[in-house]
This record gives structure tokens, C-alpha cells and sequence, in this order.
């Protein structure tokens, strides 16, 4: 998780400068979507192998992959093999983090499990306090090309290690046998099989809607709306019935989950991307905007967590939704040819506060309306919002984006435009939280 998280805080700061480098800034929703779009079905790959044959085989070989696609991306020579290498990408990452959560229920006893679980998030504080400025100042002074092939070779001598250790042959968890967890074979009712094909008509739908929304020509058309018919008719089946008509429990905390990543997805993309291609902000400084929201996400969350504690958690979803908005405020005023492009890089960090405010108490309010026997049922359906709201916030925006470049703004006018549409989903988001609340 280490590694994973400092290959992802290193990359996305990057992948603005590349796409840039490779002329496809238009074409960047492609490059970021890519990865989300393939991170949803590569968690439910993941899930389904694991689950019926242990997390080793899933995790070996995400961890294969996560360095294939580094020097995938590496290489590229133009933006489509960039989406290629952030698509392949997004399945590793999908696989490792199904791969190790459920290795973790596989082998640890019950009591050893919250303290594995805080040990890989404390795995995420060094990459996010050195990863986005080691980035940046890689491109700076060489290449971005250099951020991913040093990355790679990070990489491979522990990927490697992983795989052989792997290869050692131990009881299945199904045996019983000692910190197996209980599989099927110890008396519980065997995991259902996922649904695959759904899953991958979501993903590509998510990648068609991604493409479709970076022109306004009748090829394009076409992929959002074909992406959008994949969206809708296969959707409703990985989420609870309700779901994006915001009914009360369970079903509007995963639109609540949606609208907030997908919000957060979009700001995080598109304010770098605006700032090094409009506002020519050195990297470095994008990396340490990255860095501040790393570290003011786990403040927050830390802070609802211990010094909020006795608070409602609805109303912290809503000061969380809150505090969104207001970072979005601060993106459009960035847009602004006279404001300091600080006021905008400032939409990132606030955003995170956001979030750290908000997202756990999204997760705390699902698993209090959850049965017990169906808490995986409802992880998963958080995981899947999150990530088709992460799609069709950033395709809209981007959509929002490119009719106005293609109407003849200026680019500072799209990205006022775009940003300006982001401000919807967190004000809903605020306004729906109060349906959230335990009884």
C-alpha cells in the first residue's frame, strides 16, 4: 500500500504536463477517467477471484501490472497510449486494494485486523508528504517521462519479492484452517458471484461517456450517448433500489458517496490541469497543493473523528458538503485573469478539508443502515457510486469545458464554466445529508 500510494500521488500531478507534452489536453478527461472506469471493474475481479480462491493470486498480479503500466505510460508517444497505460493502471489498483483488504480477513485473526487496517493507512502519509513535490520536481528539471519510469523501478524489486512470496503454498482460507478468516468451508454460506458482465459494461460505459464528453462532434455524440444508455441500464443493478432518487438510508448515503468523490475527482483534475496549461504554474507548486490535501484530508478526518465525535454525523456530511462548495468558489475566482492562480491551487487543499470532514461519516452512516451479513454488499456498492460519480462529474465538467472552447471562450471562461457546474453537486449534497441521519 506503501508503494501504491506513492505511485498514485506521484502520477496524477504528472499526467497534466504529459498530456500537455503529448497534445491532448482535450483529450485529458480520456487519461483520468481511464483509470477510474477500470479501477470499478478490476475491483469486482478482484473480489470475485479472492473470494473464491484466496487474495495471493489477485495481488500478484496487480502488482505485476502496476509496473507494466508505469513504463506503459512511460513510453507513450502519443495520449491514447497514456489512457492505455492509466486504464491498465486502474485495474492493478483495483486489484490490490480488493487483494489486500480481503487478505487481511483472510489471515489475521479478528483482533489484529483494526491495527493492520491503520497501518495501511498511516502507508499513505510519507507518499503524500513526498510524493506530489518529488514529482514535481522531477518534471521541472528533467521529464515527466523520469517520474515514471523511477517510479517503475521502485517498484520492481519489491513486486517481484511480493510475487515469490506468493508462490509459497499454504492452506486455502476455505481449509479452516488456523486465521482463515472463515471461507466457505468453514460453515458460511459461499460468496456470491459477482457480476462481472455488469461490471464491465459499466467500465465501458464509463470510458465511452469519458471520450465522448472531450469534443462536440457526431463521433463523440455518439460515445456519451451509448456511454450514458450502459450507464443507466446496467448501473441500478450494483446499487441499492433508490439509490439516485436519494430514498431515505441506505440508498441516498451511496448517491451522498457519488456526488462528493465525484466532486473531488473533478476538482483534482481539472485546477492542475488549468493551472499548468492557462496559468503556467510551475509543477512543483501543483505538487505541493497535492501534498496539502493529502495531509488536510487525514487532519479533518481525524478531527470528526476524535474532536467531533459527539456530532451528529448527517450534520458533519453537510459541513463537509459545505466547505466543497466554498473550495469550488475558489476555482472559479482562480479563473479570473486578475486573481493570483493561488486562489484557485487553494480549491484543492479546501476541498480535501471537504472530505475529511464528510467521507467517513458517509461510511459510518451506510454500515448503520446495513444488515449485518450485507455490510460487503454495501462497500461495495460505496466503491461503485464513488466511482461512476467520479466518471460522470468530471465527463460533465469536461463537456461543460469543451462546448465552451468549442463556442469560441477563451479557456478561462470554460474552466469558470466547468467549475461553476461543480458548485451542484455539493450543494445537493448538503441539502440531502439530513436523509442520511440513523434513527
Amino acid at each position: 500500500m506503501f508503494l501504491t500510494g506513492f505511485a498514485a500521488l506521484a502520477v496524477v500531478p504528472t499526467l497534466p504536463t504529459a498530456a500537455r507534452d503529448l497534445d491532448g489536453v482535450s483529450l485529458f478527461p480520456v487519461v483520468a477517467g481511464c483509470f477510474v472506469a477500470a479501477g470499478l471493474f478490476g475491483g469486482v475481479l478482484g473480489g470475485h477471484w479472492a473470494d473464491r480462491s484466496g487474495a495471493r493470486r489477485p495481488l500478484a498480479l496487480g502488482m505485476v501490472l502496476s509496473v507494466l503500466t508505469l513504463l506503459v505510460s512511460a513510453s507513450s508517444v502519443s495520449v491514447w497510449q497514456l489512457a492505455a497505460g492509466r486504464f491498465v493502471d486502474g485495474l492493478a489498483a483495483g486489484l490490490v486494494a480488493v487483494s489486500v483488504t480481503t487478505a487481511i480477513g483472510q489471515t489475521y485473526p479478528e483482533h489484529l485486523r483494526p491495527r493492520m487496517l491503520a497501518l495501511l493507512s498511516a502507508g499513505w502519509v510519507l507518499p503524500s508528504l513526498l510524493g506530489p513535490p518529488l514529482a514535481g520536481l522531477a518534471v521541472q528539471w528533467w521529464s515527466w517521462r523520469a517520474v515514471f519510469y523511477g517510479l517503475a523501478a521502485l517498484t520492481a524489486l519489491p513486486a517481484v519479492a511480493l510475487v515469490l512470496v506468493l508462490r509459497r503454498p499454504v492452506p486455502h482460507p476455505s481449509a479452516g484452517g488456523p486465521g482463515a478468516g472463515g471461507g466457505p468451508g468453514a460453515g458460511q454460506v459461499p460468496a456470491e458471484r459477482p457480476p462481472l458482465l455488469v461490471a464491465g459494461l459499466l467500465s465501458a460505459g464509463a470510458a465511452l461517456g469519458q471520450y465522448g464528453a472531450s469534443a462536440w462532434d457526431p463521433r463523440h455524440l455518439a460515445a456519451v450517448a451509448a456511454g450514458v444508455v450502459l450507464l443507466v441500464g446496467f448501473a441500478p443493478r450494483l446499487l441499492p433500489r433508490g439509490t439516485w432518487r436519494g430514498a431515505r438510508g441506505l440508498p441516498v448515503t451511496v448517491l451522498l458517496r457519488g456526488l462528493t468523490s465525484g466532486t473531488y475527482f473533478a476538482v483534482e483534475a481539472l485546477v492542475p490541469l488549468m493551472l499548468i496549461t492557462e496559468r503556467r504554474v510551475d509543477a512543483v507548486v501543483v505538487g505541493a497543493a497535492f501534498t496539502a490535501s493529502a495531509v488536510l484530508w487525514a487532519g479533518a478526518s481525524w478531527v470528526q473523528g476524535r474532536v467531533l465525535q459527539h456530532v451528529a454525523r448527517h450534520r458533519l456530511v453537510t459541513a463537509g458538503a459545505l466547505v466543497m462548495a466554498a473550495a469550488v468558489a475558489l476555482a472559479v475566482a482562480g479563473c479570473s485573469g486578475g486573481a493570483p492562480p493561488v486562489t484557485a491551487a487553494a480549491a484543492m487543499p479546501l476541498s480535501a478539508v471537504g472530505m475529511g470532514l464528510l467521507d467517513p461519516c458517509v461510511t459510518v452512516l451506510s454500515l448503520g443502515h446495513s444488515l449485518p451479513h450485507r455490510q460487503g454488499h454495501t462497500t461495495s456498492a460505496l466503491q461503485t457510486n464513488m466511482n461512476l460519480g467520479q466518471v460522470v462529474v468530471l465527463a460533465s465538467a469536461s463537456a461543460v469545458l469543451n462546448a465552451c472552447l468549442a463556442a469560441g471562450a477563451g479557456p478561462l471562461g470554460g474552466y469558470r464554466a466547468a467549475f461553476a457546474l461543480l458548485l451542484l453537486p455539493p450543494l445537493l449534497v448538503a441539502a440531502l445529508a439530513v436523509r442520511a441521519r440513523g434513527d
